[in-house]
């Protein structure tokens, strides 16, 4: 298993996740015009995730999925469910992992 450690309010709190907990915080990546754009332009993939998940529990579970390690991560919920916004290092990671996961 893998571990993650993050700090909330001074304590450490580790994260321990396998591929099929990772599975059900990372429900599919979001599809448009727009999420295409912006794997070109800011190194970002657009994924539809659990409502309950928290930003380190979806870094976590990308980490996993993909063996990447993102940079940030953005939240939105909107009527499709909660989005998750992964920023990635480069383009050009951002291009291959959207290879990889079908999106181009």
């Amino acid at each position: 298993m893998n571990k993650t450690k993050y700090y909330d309010h001074n304590r450490t709190v580790e994260i321990t996740m396998t591929p099929r907990q990772a599975a059900k915080v990372i429900i599919k990546p979001h599809i448009t015009e727009r999420t295409f754009d912006m794997v070109e332009s800011f190194a970002r993939i657009c994924f539809i995730v659990d409502r309950s998940a928290s930003k380190p529990e979806i870094h976590k579970a990308v980490s996993v999925l993909y063996n990447v390690e993102p940079i940030k991560i953005n939240t939105t919920r909107t009527v499709y469910g909660k989005k998750a916004f992964v920023v990635l290092e480069s383009t050009e990671k951002a291009k291959d992992l959207a290879t990889d996961i079908g999106m181009l």
